[in-house]
C-alpha cells in the first residue's frame, strides 16, 4: 500500500499555523507528524476497521504528544503538542524518547460499541528488544507488527511542507486475519517470521525508497523503480470524497460534554477568574466560547447550577 497526503496534509498544517496560541510546527515536529498521519492512514486501509483507528507517540522530551485519527472513511485529524524547544535537528528520542519512557499506542474505538465494550490498546516501547533507541517511526511500527501480528512488515515514511507519504509492505497471514485487535494469534504466522522468500525480495526493494523519491515521484513512476522485474496489478486508487481527507470532529455539544466532566466547582472557578470558559479545538483550532448563562445551561440537567444563579461580573 503506498499514501500521498497532499491536501488534507497542507490544510492540517495551515490549520496549526493559523493558529495564534501555538503557531506553525518546526521542522522535526512537523515531518514526525506526517509521517505518523501517513501511517496511520495505511493501517487503517489495510485493516479496514469500522471504527476509528487512533495512533499516539508520547513520552518525556519536549514534545509531548503527537497523535493521527483516522476514520473508516480515511477521513483524519492530526496535532502534535509542544511545551519546549524543539533544535532544527531534533531526532525521535530528542523530541519524545529521552530517558527511555516514550511509548507508541495505537487505539481501535469501534463505531458501533457492544454493551460495555473498551476500545482495544496495543502499547509498544521506542526501543527495541536489546533496549536501543528505534530513531524512525517507521522502525518504530514495524517492531509492533511483530509483537502483535507475528507479521513482517517494511514501512517506508517521509513528510515536508506539502507532502505527506508512506510505502507499506506486509506479508500476508498464513492463517485467520490480521491481529492488530488482538482476537487472533497464529503459530503459523509466528513460525514464517523472516523466512518468507517472496516477502523478503519485495521488502529489500521497498526499502530501497529514498525519502525524496517518496515524497517527489508520483504512485506510478515509485512502482516502476521499485518493483520493475515483478508482475504488478494495481487497484484503483482512492481519491476525493472516497479518499484521505481533513475532517475533524469536535463540536460544541461535545466540548459542552467535556466541560461538565469537570464539575461545576471547577467551572465556576473558571468563570470567577476569567468571566467566560474558553475552549479551542487543538485539530482544527475552533474555539469554542460558553459564559456564565452557557455554563449554567450546562449543569441543569445534573441540576447542580441554575440559570442566573450565578452573576460574573
Amino acid at each position: 500500500m503506498i499514501v500521498r497526503l497532499t491536501d488534507a496534509w497542507t490544510e492540517i498544517l495551515a490549520r496549526r499555523a493559523g493558529n495564534n496560541q501555538t503557531g506553525a510546527y518546526s521542522a522535526p515536529v512537523r515531518e514526525l507528524l506526517g509521517e505518523v498521519a501517513a501511517a496511520g492512514v495505511l493501517m487503517q486501509s489495510n485493516i479496514k476497521f469500522n471504527g476509528a483507528l487512533v495512533l499516539q507517540i508520547f513520552g518525556d522530551g519536549p514534545l509531548k504528544v503527537v497523535v493521527a485519527e483516522v476514520q473508516p472513511d480515511l477521513s483524519l485529524r492530526a496535532t502534535a503538542t509542544v511545551v519546549g524547544e524543539v533544535a532544527d535537528d531534533a531526532s525521535l528520542s530528542q523530541m519524545v524518547n529521552q530517558k527511555n519512557q516514550g511509548r507508541c499506542a495505537i487505539t481501535l474505538d469501534p463505531k458501533d460499541k457492544f454493551p460495555g465494550q473498551q476500545p482495544y490498546q496495543g502499547v509498544v516501547p521506542l526501543f527495541d528488544d536489546q533496549g536501543h533507541k528505534l530513531e524512525k517511526v517507521s522502525a518504530v511500527l514495524e517492531h509492533y507488527m511483530l509483537q502483535s501480528e507475528q507479521l513482517d512488515t517494511c514501512l517506508v515514511l517521509a513528510a515536508d511542507d506539502k507532502v505527506a507519504a508512506g510505502l507499506l509492505i506486509q506479508r500476508l497471514p498464513l492463517e485467520g486475519e490480521g491481529n492488530l485487535a488482538g482476537s487472533l494469534r497464529s503459530k503459523a504466522n509466528e513460525d514464517e517470521i523472516g523466512l518468507n522468500e517472496h516477502y523478503n525480495r519485495i521488502a529489500l526493494l521497498a526499502s530501497s525508497l529514498k525519502r525524496e523519491e517518496l515524497l517527489g515521484l508520483d504512485v506510478d513512476t515509485i512502482l516502476r523503480r521499485l518493483f520493475w522485474e515483478e508482475k504488478l496489478l494495481r487497484f484503483e486508487p482512492l481519491q476525493g470524497v472516497s479518499g484521505p481527507r481533513f475532517a475533524c470532529s469536535c463540536s460544541r455539544d461535545r466540548v459542552g460534554q467535556m466541560i461538565r466532566g469537570l464539575g461545576v466547582d471547577e467551572a465556576e472557578g473558571i468563570l470567577a477568574e476569567q468571566g467566560h470558559i474558553e475552549v479551542g479545538c487543538e485539530f482544527c483550532g475552533q474555539q469554542y466560547r460558553f459564559d456564565a448563562v452557557d455554563a449554567a445551561t450546562l449543569f441543569t440537567r445534573d441540576q447542580h447550577l441554575a440559570p442566573g444563579s450565578k452573576t460574573v461580573q
